[in-house]
């Protein structure tokens, strides 16, 4: 007999590896932006993290991971390289798998997508900067990777992965959307290249098949190896969702255990509200989860679990994520992001018989300011959830956006000290 959705979101998942996750609600990954002066993750990140696993969620996928020191997505971001000590990551492992909660690091390069506070040269696969009207002076200027340092940027996935292992980790997500160096080579918007490299959507995907075989190479084969995918950037002329069915054919071929779907880039910040283009069938996905639509259509193609993620705030739409539509078919996990920064405890919540959590919604004309303002009142609860206190979803948008920026300014200077004294990998 087939269980129902209800019963579905609580049940075990088993992944093709082998690892089993205790339920079908997995902790997304956010930005925290709250590693120590060195980089490392620290006691206020141990304690949001076990939190999140004491809240119930089956899987928790941390904050992008820098694998490259002089690349970083924030001034506060942690970075593991292999000059780092592996022992604050062995406590956060320990902290981020209480009450049997899977605990996988979300590696990632930004390329890009770099402030010019943090770091003024960026890579990327071609010289394209980031062109977002009026904010565009933020952003690096990029230039254009060579083979040599494509190389190298896959062996530091590889490093870093094996070294998440090392630590304790259950798994490593690599981070292949939101417009961030992966997703660069993949979009034909960023990817000019004429060599092995671009070109094709075959050659735009040659780096990350290339890190997946080289991260393989490195760690057991039970250790999880999963994807974070857009499914369409949506710029027009950009990576669209046919590329992304035909990447996951591409996956399938190789031992990797997850697929999560999302969507956006910095210049199309999907992945902090419903974008126009998202087709919704019903009401409550209209308002939620907008990326469903797209996550049946890569069910469909997938030969690994497929896990959506984008607005989830109601259990009703977890379960309809989960539930077959017809001949199309249900993801088998749902991501919750920010609504897990307001409600730490939503899976024990939802399992009691609760419903939804109330997340601030930012309408501001600018879309851009209106994501960086999502972004950072989402931060403000991170951190309060780290220091032990609850969260505060009433903060005046305006006010902790200033914040955010004065903080990110200070934070940038430390930053650039601390690079340029640290030892070279």
């Amino acid at each position: 007999m087939t269980a129902t959705p209800e019963i579905l979101l609580f049940q075990p998942l088993r992944l093709p590896g082998g690892q089993i996750v205790k339920n079908r609600i997995a902790k997304a990954a956010m930005e925290e932006n709250m590693a120590d002066t060195s980089h490392l993750p620290g006691a206020e990140l141990r304690q949001l993290y076990r939190r999140w696993a004491e809240g119930g969620a089956g899987l928790l996928l941390t904050g992008n991971v820098m694998v490259a020191p002089d690349a970083v997505t924030g001034p506060a971001g942690v970075i593991l390289d292999m000059t780092q000590p592996l022992q604050p990551f062995r406590d956060w492992a320990q902290a981020g798998q209480a009450n049997g909660a899977r605990l996988w690091m979300q590696i990632n390069h930004p390329g890009r997508q770099v402030y010019a506070a943090t770091n003024p040269q960026a890579i990327a696969p071609s010289a394209v900067p980031v062109a977002i009207e009026g904010y565009a002076h933020l952003f690096a200027q990029p230039r254009a990777m060579s083979d040599t340092e494509i190389a190298e940027v896959i062996r530091r996935f590889a490093d870093t992965a094996a070294l998440a292992e090392e630590a304790g980790f259950d798994g490593v997500q690599v981070h292949a959307a939101h417009g961030y160096l992966l997703s660069q080579f993949l979009s034909p918007l960023t990817n000019r290249r004429a060599d092995r490299w671009g070109g094709s959507l075959e050659n735009r995907a040659r780096i990350l098949i290339e890190i997946i075989r080289a991260i393989r190479a490195r760690v057991a084969p039970g250790f999880g190896v999963g994807v974070k995918l857009n499914s369409s950037d949506f710029q027009k002329g950009g990576f669209e969702s046919q590329d992304a069915v035909a990447v996951v054919r591409m996956l399938n071929k190789l031992p990797v255990d997850l697929v999560e779907l999302s969507g956006g880039s910095y210049e199309s910040p999907a992945m902090h509200g419903r974008p126009q283009q998202v087709r919704t069938r019903q009401s409550t996905l209209a308002r939620e989860a907008y990326f469903v639509d797209f996550a049946r259509d890569i069910v469909a193609e997938a030969g690994m679990p497929v896990m959506v993620t984008g607005g989830i705030r109601h259990r009703a739409t977890a379960h309809a994520a989960l539930e077959s539509e017809g001949d199309r078919a249900g993801v088998a996990m749902v991501g919750l992001g920010q609504a897990l920064a307001y409600s730490p405890d939503l899976p024990n919540r939802w399992q009691a018989g609760e419903s939804a959590v109330d997340v601030p919604v930012i309408h501001w004309k600018n879309r851009a300011l209106s994501g960086l303002a999502t972004m950072a009142l989402t931060k403000l609860q991170l951190r309060r959830l780290g220091a032990g206190r609850s969260p505060r979803p009433q903060a005046w948008a305006p006010w902790v956006l200033a914040r955010d920026r004065l903080r990110m300014a200070r934070r940038s200077r430390r930053y650039r000290n601390w690079l340029q004294q640290r030892p070279t990998a």
